[in-house]
């Protein structure tokens, strides 16, 4: 006897802010909403998230009383339609930590980890996303089993709403913008 895995209806209908709003935590976590649709998200390997939690760490580290870095949660790009991604770590304003949504004007820095089906979302959809929402910066981290990861920087030409390229950094990162920080990256498992 096979069991069929049936999707609950609000996979298949748009969401609104006010309706994901009303949902758990749980109901929540791995999953984005792109123009109102949930989009499932799978887990993330260990390298990944260990490379997103070196960065969150050192950019809470550097950021002092001002800025704060964070993993997993929600970003609300926009309200109509509905707009949620939860990248791999977010840098935000330390005086909004007890808001309800964080939104783009809360947030300095975006990071991404790019892992198996997540490459063209990452490296095309979320790039221009995150540029028309306003971020600032955008880094994307490059990332394979046995390898050094590369990280790719991108700023922000608030004129056009588009990214432009700045620094990349193989295995040890030492960046002077948006604020000093490194972290090392070569001494992965």
């Amino acid at each position: 006897m096979t069991a069929e895995m049936i999707a609950p209806e609000w996979m298949h209908r748009q969401i609104t802010s006010e309706e994901y709003d009303s949902w758990t935590e749980e109901q929540c976590a791995g999953i984005e909403i792109v123009d109102g649709m949930v989009v499932v998200s799978p887990s993330a390997s260990r390298r990944h998230n260990r490379i997103g939690r070196l960065l969150a760490n050192a950019f809470d580290k550097a950021g002092g009383e001002e800025w704060i870095a964070d993993t997993d949660f929600d970003v609300r790009l926009q309200d109509v339609p509905l707009n949620n991604r939860r990248p791999d770590v977010v840098v935000y304003r330390a005086d909004t930590f007890d808001e309800p949504l964080i939104r783009p004007e809360h947030v300095l820095l975006l990071v991404e980890v790019v892992s198996p089906g997540s490459e063209t979302t990452d490296r095309l959809v979320k790039l221009d996303q995150y540029a028309k929402a306003g971020i600032p910066f955008y880094w994307l981290v490059e990332q394979a089993a046995g390898r050094v990861p590369v990280v790719h920087t991108h700023l922000l030409d608030a004129e056009s709403r588009t990214y432009r390229v700045g620094e990349m950094f193989t295995g040890l990162v030492k960046a002077a913008v948006p604020y000093p920080v490194e972290v090392d990256l070569t001494k992965l498992p």
